[in-house]
């Protein structure tokens, strides 16, 4: 029999090793998409990932590959390469946003300490890798899971801090009053 508190301290160490590593990083969608050509069908697969540090800064990447494990990496790669920063108030969204990609349309919407991510899946995963702990998030239109993601990139690259708002609604201001 095991002991219960080598189980314990086992579990305790994998959840540090877990919170040392640079970057949450989860498999959204993997595709099997095939070629056709003269000699059959080429096969392949394509896979989206999000990658995020869980402290602002988030991306995804797609990619495709003869094989899943290949097209894993170079998504995981991409996304690493093109990381945007998204502005954070504590644990939640700044303001209400709402974004489109094609057929799309995401609303996400602050929300109370200690309601969590209330959203689909791809949302879900988005928001949880940029950080944000509570939000509450509606995908309408296409429920593809590519154009859902872009569209909550989308969304979250819209978002300014409080300070940069400020800053362009009074030089709006000064033209105005200028003109």
């Amino acid at each position: 029999m095991v002991d219960a508190d080598y189980i314990e301290d086992r579990f305790i160490e994998e959840i540090e090793a877990e919170e040392n590593l640079p970057f949450f990083e989860k498999v959204l969608y993997i595709n099997r998409v095939t070629k056709v050509v003269k000699g059959g069908k080429k096969l392949g697969f394509s896979a989206l990932v999000v990658v995020g540090d869980r402290n602002g800064k988030v991306g995804i990447g797609m990619s495709k590959a003869a094989e899943v494990p290949q097209a894993m990496t170079k998504a995981i790669e991409y996304a690493k390469k093109h990381l945007e920063e998204v502005p954070i108030s504590g644990s939640t969204v700044l303001y209400p946003l709402t974004a489109r990609f094609c057929a799309s349309r995401i609303i996400i919407k602050p929300a109370s300490s200690g309601t969590g991510i209330i959203a689909g899946g791809p949302v879900r995963a988005v928001l949880a890798a940029a950080g944000i702990k509570d939000a509450v998030c509606k995908s309408s239109g296409s429920n593809n899971c590519i154009n859902v993601v872009k569209a909550t990139m989308a969304a979250l690259g819209k978002m300014r801090a409080i300070s940069e708002r400020h800053k362009i609604r009074k030089e709006l201001q000064k033209e105005s009053l200028d003109a």
